[in-house]
């Protein structure tokens, strides 16, 4: 691409298709003229680069002392407390900073208050956080019942149609796998027949009619 397809903006070279898309599509409406954005932008580029530079080469530096050490060291075990204080020397680890808090009085709404994509689940609405569980639950179920996770002997057939006998299997293979990863400070997810919050711990309510909890509060 040639230089001619550049144009100086803002102390900036800048493609000359990215200046007609600011100036027609993205500025008009915005309160913001060309001029301003550019300049704007200039600014932050001027301030931010050589920051961006230094912080880069301090990375290469970082890597360079790692790669050296691993070099000098090929049998070390890891994690290890050497390793751990080569880290610390050469200013990769730190030490962990004290309690603060920070402020962000200017920060947009649609950064600070509008819920994000369903992905990011917004827990201000009760509903929606409900049916985002139970979507995800479902999904492990329903990726259960579609693989090979579940075998077909037995009358486990997926089939066409839903199994019965396919399913029950689905469900107790995912409460073993419930009591391995969140095990319980007594009875098993097996007996669950219900979940509920109980003030910030997730209580657990089993056939027997007791309650419990995870053993490593969640």
């Amino acid at each position: 691409m040639s230089t001619s397809s550049y144009v100086s903006l803002g102390g900036l070279s800048v493609a000359s298709v990215l200046a007609e898309l600011a100036a027609r599509q993205v500025l008009p409406g915005t309160g913001v003229s060309a001029e301003t954005f550019w300049s704007t932008l200039g600014r932050l580029v001027a301030d931010l680069a050589p920051r961006n530079r230094a912080l880069l080469a301090r990375r290469d530096d970082l890597q360079a002392q790692i790669d050296a050490w691993h070099t000098a060291n090929p049998a070390a075990a890891l994690p290890g407390d050497d390793y751990k204080n080569f880290l610390t020397r050469i200013g990769y680890l730190v030490p962990a900073p004290a309690p603060f808090q920070i402020s962000t009085p200017d920060a947009d709404d649609e950064i600070a208050r509008v819920a994000g994509p369903q992905l990011v689940v917004p827990v201000m609405n009760a509903r929606y956080a409900l049916n985002a569980a139970n979507a995800r639950w479902g999904s492990l179920y329903d990726a259960l019942y579609g693989t090979n996770a579940i075998d077909s002997a037995n009358g486990s057939a997926a089939g066409n149609a839903f199994n019965p006998v396919r399913g029950a299997r689905v469900v107790a293979y995912a409460r073993t796998f419930l009591d391995q990863a969140v095990p319980l400070l007594a009875g098993s997810h097996r007996d669950a027949t219900g979940y509920s919050v109980d003030g910030s711990t997730l209580s657990i309510t089993l056939a027997n009619g007791t309650r419990t909890a995870p053993s490593d509060p969640l």
